[in-house]
């Protein structure tokens, strides 16, 4: 009977002792850390977060405002004793913006907030993009228009002005049109009414910083003209391919094609003399053709003419 009485007594004494211990768990802790890592777009959002032996989750709430209206992911942070240093990356933030965050965390016993703090996201860096409408294009109709987007803080009111080295690429960039002021969101345009050769493109922002866009090269394609003598024709037999290319450069090259299922085959050539070609070529099959041209010093850009037909019999 004591044996019982103490057995009971001892059990209620390990009782005891547990209970304040499983007693201790409660809601989490929470503390703000500082901001790192900040860029024109994005932030690592640091803070602490103690689960007081719970398991426990936490996540960062984020916003231009007090009132944020973000947040992060919950992660999962454990159920240890300790604080636990933790942090998340955000990105697609609005550059030169200030932003307020704090850390949460939460678990079965409440939620804990951190402090309030804030960072402001630094100046994006100014850069210019640029592009060629049509391009390239017929040299009898080459006004084409050049446009792009001054990206980056502050890219609103500034000036471009546009640069251009024409074939064959010595004499180097010179202005080739009076200076322009972007818009309200950073774009700008440049209508050419005409350009006679191959030529290089690109856009300066002379102002402090100096932004300098990638090279555009635009292309101006000479005009081919073609005929054929007949088309229909002996297997073997030959027709007389005839035409001008306008203008043509001194290296400028003139090919007789065939279509070959969803390409074209090289099946002849001819000469230029003052711009006009004429040459007798041997058909052993019928099907579609036309002439190439191209300079292979750059002048111009390569083109075709209009395709043509020819027929052969036995």
């Amino acid at each position: 009977m004591r044996s019982k009485w103490l057995g009971a007594l001892l059990s209620a004494v390990v009782v005891g002792m547990v209970m304040p211990a499983a007693a201790l768990a409660a809601k989490p802790a929470a503390t703000t850390g500082t901001a790192a890592n900040v860029t024109f777009q994005g932030a690592r959002l640091n803070g602490s977060a103690d689960p007081n032996k719970q398991a426990t989750t936490y996540y960062f709430q984020y916003g231009t405002t007090i009132a944020f209206g973000s947040q992060t992911a919950p992660v999962a942070v454990g159920n240890g004793a300790n604080p636990v240093h933790v942090s998340t990356d955000v990105g697609g933030l609005a550059p030169a913006t200030k932003y307020y965050y704090r850390i949460v965390a939460h678990n079965n016993s409440g939620t804990a907030l951190g402090g309030r703090k804030s960072f402001t996201t630094r100046k994006q860096p100014l850069g210019v993009s640029l592009t060629a409408t049509p391009n390239p294009v017929p040299f009898k109709s080459s006004a084409t228009n050049l446009s792009g987007t001054l990206t980056g803080t502050n890219n609103a009111n500034r000036k471009v002005v546009l640069q251009a080295n024409p074939w064959p690429y010595t004499g180097g960039f010179q202005n080739a049109s009076n200076q322009q002021v972007t818009n309200s969101t950073g774009g700008f345009s440049f209508p050419l009414l005409s350009v006679p050769v191959n030529t290089q493109y690109r856009v300066v922002m002379p102002e402090r910083p100096t932004v300098v866009s990638p090279i555009v090269a635009f292309g101006v394609k000479p005009y081919v003209k073609s005929k054929v003598n007949k088309h229909r024709v002996k297997r073997g037999h030959r027709v007389r391919i005839s035409g001008s290319i306008s203008p043509a450069a001194a290296d400028q090259q003139v090919a007789f094609q065939k279509k070959r299922g969803s390409g074209w085959v090289l099946v002849g050539g001819a000469g230029l003399h003052n711009g006009r070609f004429a040459k007798n070529l041997k058909v052993r099959r019928g099907g579609t053709f036309r002439v190439w041209t191209g300079s292979s010093a750059g002048q111009y850009a390569s083109n075709v003419g209009k395709k043509f037909k020819i027929k052969t019999f036995r």
